[in-house]
């Protein structure tokens, strides 16, 4: 692939091309589709240059191995957002179509990282540290990339590989938000019910002091 000019004027008026040519507006479902996956793609990369300044042991191996799969979960995403631009009626089929292959790749990596993990007690809220943080921000924009591509598929076919695929990583995004935690020795706020909150409040505190 080679790109000698990046600026085309095509799209000034508000629409863009397909893979095959269509025209549609910018706004429309699937550009949004697709859109929510690059935006994705750049929030991992945030994840993946954060780690990419991490040094040390005992995390080099552990950064390494997040770094590896990183890097395969931003190529995967370009081929979902791929996917995702190629209409039904388009002439060029998808090259490297997202797989059941992937989505096992994830689900092995997930139950890898769970084991050892704390059970959780309640939801986590965001902002323990850094790289944990940020898997979490990946993960909620994650999940509204799956809304995109599912109120597309209600209106033009999608493959089912590419919702599944989006399902399954938001959860491997969560596990890797507490793998980080753990490994970084950073905290997991846990979200108090409006009654624990107040019992804190009167006892001074959370629990453990």
């Amino acid at each position: 692939m080679r790109l000698s000019k990046i600026y085309t004027r095509t799209g000034d008026a508000g629409e863009t091309s397909l893979i095959g040519g269509r025209r549609v507006a910018k706004d429309s479902a699937r550009i949004e589709s697709f859109g929510a996956i690059d935006e994705l793609q750049a929030t991992l990369g945030l994840l993946r240059a954060a780690l990419g300044e991490a040094e040390g042991e005992p995390v080099a191996a552990l950064r390494d191995e997040v770094l590896a799969a990183l890097d395969r979960v931003q190529n995967d995403l370009f081929d979902a957002g791929n996917m995702l631009s190629t209409p039904p009626d388009s002439p060029y089929p998808v090259p490297r179509p997202i797989t059941g292959e992937r989505i096992a790749w994830l689900e092995e990596t997930m139950d890898g990282w769970l084991a050892g993990q704390e059970p959780l007690r309640s939801f986590i809220l965001s902002g323990g540290g850094r790289y944990s943080a940020l898997a979490h921000l990946a993960r909620t924009v994650c999940r509204r990339a799956e809304r995109a591509a599912i109120g597309l598929a209600r209106e033009e076919i999608v493959a089912p590989e590419a919702l599944a695929y989006l399902n399954r990583l938001s959860d491997f995004l969560f596990v890797l938000a507490r793998r980080l935690a753990a490994a970084f020795g950073e905290a997991e706020p846990l979200w108090r019910t409006p009654l624990e909150t107040r019992k804190g409040r009167e006892t001074g505190g959370d629990e453990g002091g």
